[in-house]
């Protein structure tokens, strides 16, 4: 079995660094507040910085919010690049920048160390199942070596290509997520507001074609009004900031990018940035001035 290093416990990170431990590795963690109680008790040790992490473990997993907050860990004086030695794995499991990556790679390429961007999917529902699709970009023997890893993690594990490509799977991974968790939205408030059942028009739609693991997930939360975080649409606005930064960078057009970004960006203004990102909802609610299951204020007609 590994020593594996895990920093970021967070609503993701917890879980998966709790699969490690069951799987049998000996686990050394650290966290910007107090390391888990229970990640502790099942035998994790706690360490004082990612220097020491990287010390005492031959794989260093992280889990962060952002591409700085990534930056800090692994080159601060302090940091997880600070107590290297040639051979071990630094493997970025946090979604950021994919050309910050790149550079971040190489800087730990210059160690003698590997590097492995690997972003996931499947939020904390598929962090506690272990059930994540891990999106890995990096050197094939690095990948082989992690993959037993990864294995009690996730399911759908895909080696993209080099630094930085699972990256920016991630960024078009959450194009997608963002743009359906809009659809979802609209159709379910077009349901409701026609005076339809929304919880109904969910169960019929899950057997055709418009059926998605967002109208499963999110289009209940959005019919019981759950929007305790799973995933934070600060997060998402960070993400899509990415998909819309690479944009301009490459000259493609984004339009529906741009449309979820606003819509999150009113989410937050309205004091949701910690709401779970099928949140957006509420502002698409806003502009109609009906929330999914109300009835409706007076019937919707034709024109007269």
């Amino acid at each position: 079995m590994s020593k594996i290093g895990f920093i970021g416990l967070g609503i993701m990170g917890q879980p998966m660094a709790s699969h490690l431990l069951a799987g049998g590795h000996s686990l050394f963690v650290h966290s910007r507040g107090q390391a888990p109680q229970a990640l502790l008790d099942a035998g994790a040790t706690p360490c004082v910085d990612g220097r020491e992490v990287a010390q005492q473990a031959d794989i260093i997993i992280l889990m962060l919010p952002d591409t700085p907050d990534v930056e800090a860990v692994l080159f601060a004086d302090n940091g997880v690049a600070a107590g290297l030695a040639a051979g071990k794995i630094v493997v970025d499991m946090s979604s950021i920048s994919p050309i910050a990556t790149k550079d971040f790679a190489a800087r730990i390429n210059a160690k003698g160390c590997d590097y492995l961007d690997a972003p996931v999917s499947g939020g904390d529902v598929g962090a506690k199942a272990g059930t994540l699709t891990i999106m890995v970009g990096g050197p094939q023997r690095a990948f082989d070596t992690l993959r037993p890893v990864f294995e009690l993690m996730g399911k759908n594990i895909t080696l993209v290509g080099g630094n930085g490509d699972g990256q920016t799977t991630k960024v078009a991974n959450q194009i997608i997520v963002a743009l359906t968790i809009e659809a979802v939205g609209e159709a379910l408030l077009f349901a409701s507001r026609a005076g339809a059942d929304p919880a109904r028009v969910r169960q019929a739609l899950m057997g055709g074609f418009a059926a998605s693991r967002i109208l499963e997930v999110h289009g209940e939360r959005m019919i019981q009004r759950n929007f305790k975080p799973g995933f934070r649409v600060e997060l998402h606005q960070k993400d899509l900031n990415l998909a819309l930064e690479g944009a301009r960078a490459l000259g493609v057009s984004l339009p529906n990018t741009a449309t979820c970004q606003q819509l999150f960006n009113a989410a937050s203004a309205a004091g949701g940035r910690a709401w779970d990102h099928s949140g957006m909802v509420k502002v698409l609610e806003q502009l109609a001035h009906h929330e999914i299951g109300a009835k409706p204020a007076e019937p919707a007609t034709g024109s007269r």
